[in-house]
Formats: structure tokens, C-alpha cells, sequence
């Protein structure tokens, strides 16, 4: 259970490199706020979020189910520690676990479609899509997959 005076928390979870490189883009946003970085631990995710919160994810995450029950229960130790206030992901399979348990907790989850999928919807959202409280999208092309989406413009 997490201390009743803790702050509350943003989940910042996704993959490295790209997924993560639009995640920090929103550090303007971020940049005053308690937060936790939920990522895999590669070297450009080590660099780039030295002196950060990080909660390091298991991968290959792809049709990998040992790595996702291990990123559920990560999942569930994060949320039982922190008084977690939201979950911002930009995907790609480490975002599951989280966006589910947050709708299970009645936490908002909010899905940035990564800028390089315009004409089709990538697995990730497909799955997350019931669960969220808010989907982004970079581009309007990507409203086709996505009609109820907002958005936000490029990230990069």
C-alpha cells in the first residue's frame, strides 16, 4: 500500500528508442511532476533517463507470455507501491499490463500512437484501445483506425 502523503505518480511506460524518445518529448508537460519511467534497460534508455525514477520492464515482449506475466506483476508491485496518478504510454507490448491494471484501479490510461503508424493501427493500441481513458494520435490520417482519438500533433 503506498504512504497516504506520497505524491501522486505518472507512469511514463514504453519500449526504448523510438517509443521512449516521444515520451520524453512531453518533458515540457512532465518536467514538474512526480514520475516513474516503466522502460526496457538498453543503453539509450540507461543514458537518457540517468537520474530518473526507472522501473526496468522485461523484454522481448513480443508473443513473449513469461515476459508479460513478469511485466503484469511489475505492474502490480508499481501500483502497490506508488499512489499512481495516471499511465502515459506510447506503447509497444510493455504498455498491456499497465493500461489493464490502471482500468482496473479506475486510474486514467492515456495511448500516444507512435508517428510512424499512418495507416494502419499497431497491436498495442488495438489491445490497450478498450482500457483507455484518452487516445492520442500524431497525425490526422491516423483518426481513420482511430476516430475517437485526439490530436496532438507530432511528438518528434
Amino acid at each position: 500500500m503506498p504512504d497516504v502523503d506520497s505524491a501522486p505518480t505518472l507512469l511514463l511506460v514504453g519500449s526504448s528508442g523510438g517509443h521512449l524518445a516521444q515520451l520524453l518529448a512531453l518533458e515540457p508537460w512532465y518536467v514538474n511532476r512526480t514520475r516513474c519511467w516503466v522502460t526496457f534497460d538498453t543503453p539509450d534508455a540507461t543514458s537518457l533517463l540517468r537520474g530518473e525514477d526507472v522501473m526496468w520492464a522485461y523484454h522481448p515482449t513480443t508473443r513473449n507470455l513469461r515476459n508479460l506475466v513478469r511485466n503484469a506483476r511489475l505492474a502490480v508491485r508499481i501500483f502497490r507501491r506508488r499512489r499512481v496518478a495516471a499511465v502515459i504510454t506510447t506503447g509497444a507490448g510493455v504498455a498491456f499490463p499497465f493500461v489493464f491494471l490502471a482500468w482496473l484501479r479506475g486510474v486514467p490510461a492515456i495511448y500516444i500512437e507512435v508517428y510512424d503508424r499512418i495507416d494502419t493501427a499497431t497491436l498495442t493500441a488495438r489491445l490497450c484501445r478498450p482500457f483507455l481513458s484518452a487516445m492520442l494520435v500524431q497525425w490526422e490520417e491516423q483518426r481513420r483506425q482511430y476516430p475517437e482519438a485526439t490530436v496532438v500533433g507530432n511528438l518528434l
